[in-house]
């Protein structure tokens, strides 16, 4: 009996929050992100450099088997798992069907790939916990209540509890 492989999205290198620009996400439509868009404001507020590194203190990369899961793509899979109150393969789903989503997990371009199998799920949460779970809690709430920089027109940009959009 012959065993079916899975197809997955690519297993990148983590890239620095710095380094992502709304402007060189590529998709397939004709239009570029709105960044407007709830993930995309969201995904300039959360403080990706600072929970990845959080994350990989207690998940250290191995030297051998297959590449790990992007530390950003686990992180904010479980944000957006929690922040829509979906249930695992949903938000396997989800991701797969939404590219503000994918921009938001650090994407550089759309993928109709999954990000991962939603059984993987499990072992994400076995590898953060609940200590490490509060503490990126932490350091999003502290993020969150510091001042925001301002943006192009020299207004403070919202916080992460700013209005939602509706997409």
């Amino acid at each position: 009996m012959r065993k079916s492989s899975k197809k997955r999205a690519p297993r990148g290198e983590y890239v620095s929050q710095n380094q992502l620009t709304l402007t060189g996400f590529e998709s397939p439509f004709y239009e570029q992100l709105d960044p407007c868009n709830r993930w995309v404001r969201l995904s300039e507020q959360i403080p990706w450099d600072s929970l990845v590194s959080l994350y990989q203190k207690r998940n250290t990369p191995k030297a051998t088997g297959r590449p790990s899961l992007n530390p950003r793509v686990a992180i904010g899979a479980v944000i957006i798992k929690h922040l829509c109150n979906l249930d695992d393969r949903e938000t396997v789903s989800q991701i797969t069907e939404n590219m503000y989503m994918q921009y938001f997990l650090g994407y550089s371009s759309y993928s109709r790939e999954p990000p991962f199998d939603a059984s993987l799920f499990v072992e994400i949460r076995k590898r953060m916990g609940e200590e490490l779970i509060g503490e990126m809690n932490d350091k999003i709430y502290g993020f969150s209540r510091s001042p925001s920089p301002k943006d192009g027109n020299g207004k403070e940009g919202e916080d992460i509890e700013g209005k939602d959009d509706g997409t």
